[in-house]
């Protein structure tokens, strides 16, 4: 068995325990932190799944970059307070990036949802994100992947195969090599979170 392999865990959403944002305005479940039990202030790279029950400010993170992608619910208004930008998140797993230091308002469009939140530190990590709804193939190169079934059931060929019930996440802390991604069943939603180190 390869390091990497024996490295993999899985996760389970709905088992992780529930944490106040930094700002106190939400809750939210971290999936994994790198290195693993680091703070807010000193993360490389942080994955975590937000729920969303009313109009909130975001936490401010200067020096790191956000991706934020709907995973259920009608979604969110997003608007910076400087005025740089305005987002409707209303689409599920289509990725939406910005600067952690913009101060935002988050304001629910119609009811509660959830969201999934990549967060890296600028200058020493970066991240990709795709979604998947049919078979299909993460290439080897990235140092961290984690794989997050939104719905359905998914199965995963790499170095030790392994399958994916709705709101699972199977992590590999050290490059996994290529991976092969089948859904089981017609309502299997998937997404993949890639993490790269900066040189």
């Amino acid at each position: 068995m390869s390091v990497a392999a024996a490295q993999a865990e899985t996760l389970v959403l709905a088992a992780l325990p529930a944490q106040a944002w930094k700002n106190g305005a939400g809750r939210t479940r971290e999936l994994a932190v790198e290195p693993a039990g680091a703070g807010f202030e000193d993360f490389g790279w942080r994955i975590s799944v937000a729920e969303l029950s009313r109009d909130a400010p975001f936490s401010a993170f200067p020096g790191v970059d956000r991706c934020i992608v709907l995973l259920d619910g009608p979604g969110l208004q997003l608007r910076a307070a400087d005025g740089s930008f305005e987002h409707r998140l209303e689409q599920p797993h289509r990725p939406f990036c910005f600067a952690g230091e913009h101060a935002v308002d988050a304001q629910l469009l119609g009811g509660p949802g959830r969201d999934l939140n990549v967060m890296t530190r600028r200058g020493r990590w970066r991240s990709g994100l795709q979604a998947f709804a049919e078979a299909g193939r993460l290439d080897a190169g990235a140092d961290a992947v984690l794989l997050l079934s939104t719905a359905g059931r998914w199965s995963v060929d790499g170095a030790v195969p392994c399958t994916l019930q709705a709101g699972e996440a199977r992590l590999w802390r050290q490059a996994p090599g290529p991976l092969r991604l089948q859904p089981q069943d017609g309502a299997a939603r998937a997404l993949a979170v890639q993490l790269w180190r900066m040189p």
